[in-house]
């Protein structure tokens, strides 16, 4: 497959759907915006987001000179040494594998943990919260933005933000919404004692992004159980990692664990043993 066109109701939804299609994470594949899409106001005069993607072509190194040398002296090796030392490599792995599954669960349960023992949040929370928001958004030009906020069935605050341009808030794949909404729990932890959790959301959007984040786990889970082949999926955060181990975690046919460093962690997506 050369080159695809794909359409999406997002910009970030449409190189989702073409990394799925294509079989690769979005860093490992190039694309052309055909058209950035629009919401339109209130869903009138909306325009799906059009991208043209194709997997990046990667140059061939030429080999290098010490290839017989290499491979005369795996040659001399005694047999049994080289089974020995595969042996030692798969038991180093299954051991690293373990000790990330685990670092993986301690990390969602502890956040579990921090989710289940949240303060009550005071109404001066509250507008200081909101307060801080607008003096953002201000700054950003944003004067026109309605704030609302209430404390949800979770015991988090809850602030929703209204306004035109509100893409502006979200950023390339709710980057922008993710920093406002931490600098927000910031100063919501400053304002008073005990943990409090806020949650910070436009144009629905946190439930539109769990929604393409379950779809692509289950997307990805069919291919890993048809090819037998591992699925390293594009960089996310804690929040967005949860949500695909939570998608997966029923399927019996596949397991999920975490690799690599913040903010590049990413999950991959393994088949089981039958």
């Amino acid at each position: 497959m050369n080159e695809i066109t794909v359409s999406a109701k997002t910009l970030d939804d449409a190189i989702t759907e073409a990394s799925i299609q294509l079989g690769v994470a979005s860093d490992q594949m190039e694309y052309d915006v055909i058209e950035k899409g629009s919401a339109g106001f209130l869903g009138i005069g909306s325009r799906q987001a059009v991208i043209k993607a194709r997997i990046k072509v990667v140059k061939e190194e030429p080999k290098p000179e010490v290839k017989e040398v290499f491979h005369h002296t795996i040659k001399e090796e005694p047999k049994k040494e080289k089974k020995e030392y595969k042996k030692e490599v798969k038991k180093e792995v299954k051991k690293e594998v373990k000790q990330e599954v685990k670092k993986e669960i301690h990390e969602e349960v502890h956040e579990e943990k921090k989710s289940l023992e949240v303060a009550t949040v005071t109404e001066e929370t509250k507008k200081i919260c909101e307060a801080f928001l607008m003096d953002v958004l201000k700054a950003m030009g944003m004067e026109e933005v309605e704030i609302t906020s209430e404390v949800d069935e979770d015991g988090a605050l809850s602030i929703e933000m209204k306004g035109a341009n509100m893409g502006i808030l979200i950023g390339k794949r709710g980057q922008t919404l993710d920093s406002l909404q931490y600098l927000t729990n910031r100063v919501a932890n400053k304002s008073q004692e005990g943990y409090v959790r806020v949650k910070l959301d436009t144009e629905d959007y946190r439930r539109r992004r769990k929604e393409t984040l379950e779809n692509l786990a289950s997307r990805i889970a069919y291919k890993v159980k048809r090819t037998r082949r591992p699925v390293s999926l594009e960089p996310m955060n804690p929040y967005e990692r949860r949500i695909i181990h939570s998608a997966l975690q029923g399927d019996d046919r596949v397991s999920t664990h975490s690799e690599g460093e913040e903010p590049y962690r990413r999950v991959v997506v393994t088949p089981n043993r039958r």
